[in-house]
């Protein structure tokens, strides 16, 4: 049972065509009504806003940390200035 290849392009020619024409996209008649695009649309921007204020938050925690801790060692130092005695006030 030995194919030509002119028998197997043929075969193969005949299973590509369904799977192609299967594959495009065909056109469809369907009406969205100007309700359902805007919430749609409300949705998508809700989404959106969701990721933007996530990653706003991962990014603003650590810094606002950082600024934290660096205005608490200053304060630190500033307290550790006032309390130590004065040079001039030990003569």
């Amino acid at each position: 049972m030995n194919m030509s290849k002119k028998m197997k392009m043929k075969i193969l020619l005949l299973l590509a065509i369904p799977a192609i024409a299967l594959a495009l996209p065909a056109p469809v008649s369907a009406y969205v009504g100007p309700g359902a695009a805007l919430s749609l649309l409300g949705a998508l921007w809700g989404m959106i806003a969701a990721v933007g204020a996530a990653v706003a938050f991962a990014v603003a925690w650590p810094l606002r940390r950082f600024l934290r801790q660096r205005r608490e060692r200053a304060a630190h130092t500033a307290h550790a200035d006032r309390t130590a005695p004065h040079p001039a006030a030990e003569a």
